[in-house]
Parts: structure tokens; C-alpha cells; sequence
């Protein structure tokens, strides 16, 4: 076993060890059936003295099959047929190649760069399957259909789903966004970065570039940690967000229980549904620092767009406190989670 991905790499890659000649004289048969030597040397830019040993070689690979005759054919085989031991290869290493996989833990490292297009969207993917109860998340319209199950899949899960899609010009007219977010908006230009924040902990940033080909812009950046998560959801939140268009928006209130990363979603969806609430904070507290939780009855919302700031007042045991986000600084507590439940529930 030790041997066995070794084994079938070795034979994945000795398979497709094809030269540019190969390549070309076999795509040419392909579109053609059959061939004989000289049509492949007038077709392609494959000299005549090499067409033989070329379609020797495919042969050899059998991805052709030559009958001798005069003049001889090269006669494409079946692809189904001709890959169909590279096919079961390519399963066997990937069987393989899982059995040895270990994967990382996450947050192993609070900020990770990455520079390849696949990685950056495998880490946009999986930020939406982590979200558990709240997603952000700005995205190129042609991104749209690859991420639309994992949306759906959120939604059904209840996640909140906050979806920026820019450029404007290009968001579909007709689209079911009822399925894959909660809100909608759009933004014009082409100089919205693409974001993904989970419950205000994880998330990724990239540009636009990242998805092009070549340039020196293209890179993502993955926190794993709430407090740098922060950043983005915040720059999400009052840069972008409040400068987009709506597109969609599910009237109505939420299901609750629920738990919030954000407060201001906090304040707007409690604004919108029939109450009493119920709300447990877990946070600190913004005079001490020091860990904190209280527990009470809704009794007040703020949302105040000129000092950019939200907050839920409970009546506790204690008497009335005030919650805000992160980085609070008029309120009595820094909110990292909320908990709210309709009061006799």
C-alpha cells in the first residue's frame, strides 16, 4: 500500500507523456476519423519525416489504431475506449491520494496569503459551507452559479446571507436570489474586492485580478481569527454595503432562535419581526476588557447611520445595558455573539 499512489501517479503521467507533435496529430485524426500520413503533415506543422514515428507513439498509447495499407490510415480509437485504463488510473490515485490526505487544521495560522485562482475560490467555497449562522459575501456576478448550491445549502441551514454582487451591469435580470441569499444588492464598477466573512470569524479577501490571468494583483488573504475577521466584515459592511443598490430582499422577519455575529443585522431583523425578545450576549466589557455575558429582555435597538453605529439595549438583573459591535466604544458591552429566542419560547 505504502507504493500505491507512487504507482499509479507513475502511470498517469507516463500516459499523457505526449509531445507537441502527438498532441497535434491526434487532435487532427480526431476531428477527422481517419488520416493518412501525408494529409496529417499537410494539416498540422508536423514535418513528414516525423509524422510516422509520431502516430507510432499514439499508437503505442492506443489513441489510434494504423492499417497498413497503401498509403497507410491512421484511424482515431474511440476516446471512451482509449482512456478508459488512464480513467481508472486516475481514480485509483485520487482513492489513493486521499487515503494519505491529512487536512490542516483551520485557524493553524491566524492569516494565510494565497496566490492561485483555484485556491482563492476553494477557500470563498469553503468560508460559505463554515458560516453556521451569518455570511458577507462579495462576489463577481459570472461567480454567481459556482457558489449557488453552497448558498442554497446555507440558506436552508438558516444563515443569514448578506450578497454583494458588482458589476451591477452585469447581474442577471431574471435570477431565483430568493433561494441563495436573504438580501441582495448590487454595486456598479469593477473595483469591489471579493469577500467572504462566516460569523464574523472567518474569512477571505481578494481582488478582482485574482481571477485573471497573470498580474501582480492576484493573491487572497484567509483570517482565522474573529478579531482580524473583523476587519473585513466591518469594511464589508459600512464601505460596500451601504453604497450598493438593493436587489432582493425577503420581506419579513427571521426564524428565531438566532444567533448574530453582527449587531447592526441584529437590530435590523429584530426591527422587522413581532417581538418580545429574549437575548443572551456573549462579549467583553468595553470599560475592563474583561469577558462578559449578560442575559435579559430586549427592551431598545439603535441604528445610527451618522456615527456608524448600532446596539440592543436588554433590561437584565442588573439594570438596562447597552450593546454594541466590535470595537464598541458607547456601549456598556462588545458583543462576539448573540443569542436571541422570542420571549416564552
Amino acid at each position: 500500500m505504502a507504493d500505491e499512489p507512487g504507482a499509479s501517479l507513475e502511470r498517469v503521467i507516463d500516459y499523457f507523456d505526449l509531445g507537441e507533435y502527438e498532441v497535434e496529430a491526434y487532435m487532427a485524426v480526431l476531428a477527422q476519423g481517419s488520416m493518412t500520413a501525408s494529409s496529417i503533415s499537410q494539416q498540422t506543422d508536423i514535418p513528414q519525416p516525423r509524422v510516422y514515428d509520431t502516430v507510432r507513439s499514439l499508437e503505442d498509447h492506443g489513441l489510434v489504431e494504423i492499417q497498413e495499407s497503401r498509403p497507410m490510415r491512421v484511424v482515431a480509437v474511440d476516446p471512451v475506449e482509449a482512456f478508459a485504463d488512464v480513467s481508472e488510473a486516475i481514480d485509483q490515485l485520487v482513492d489513493a491520494l486521499s487515503a494519505r490526505y491529512t487536512e490542516p487544521a483551520r485557524g493553524a495560522e491566524a492569516v494565510t496569503l494565497v496566490k492561485s485562482r483555484s485556491s482563492i475560490l476553494r477557500y470563498l467555497g469553503e468560508t460559505i459551507d463554515l458560516a453556521e449562522y451569518e455570511l458577507e459575501l462579495s462576489l463577481p456576478p459570472s461567480l454567481l452559479d459556482r457558489y449557488a448550491d453552497d448558498l442554497a445549502a446555507a440558506v436552508e441551514r438558516g444563515v443569514s446571507v448578506d450578497l454583494l454582487l458588482s458589476p451591477l451591469s452585469e447581474v442577471p435580470d431574471v435570477y431565483d436570489f430568493q433561494r441563495v441569499a436573504t438580501e441582495v444588492r448590487g454595486r456598479r464598477g469593477l473595483t469591489s474586492p471579493l469577500i467572504a466573512v462566516a460569523d464574523g470569524r472567518y474569512s477571505v479577501y481578494s481582488t478582482q485580478d485574482a481571477l485573471t490571468d497573470g498580474g501582480n494583483d492576484r493573491y487572497g488573504v484567509i483570517f482565522n481569527r474573529s478579531a482580524l475577521g473583523f476587519l473585513i466584515f466591518g469594511f464589508f459592511a459600512t464601505v460596500l454595503w451601504t453604497t450598493a443598490e438593493a436587489i432582493e430582499d425577503h420581506q419579513g422577519g427571521p426564524s428565531y432562535p438566532r444567533r448574530y455575529a453582527s449587531v447592526r443585522r441584529c437590530v435590523r431583523d429584530l426591527r422587522r419581526s413581532d417581538g418580545p425578545f429574549l437575548a443572551r450576549v456573549d462579549g467583553r466589557d468595553v470599560v475592563t476588557g474583561e469577558p462578559r455575558v449578560v442575559e435579559g429582555r430586549v427592551v431598545d435597538t439603535t441604528d445610527d447611520p451618522e456615527r456608524q453605529v448600532a446596539s440592543i439595549t436588554l433590561d437584565t438583573e442588573d439594570g438596562a445595558v447597552e450593546v454594541g459591535g466590535r470595537v464598541a466604544a458607547y456601549e456598556d458591552v462588545e458583543a462576539h455573539v448573540i443569542e436571541v429566542r422570542r420571549e416564552g419560547d
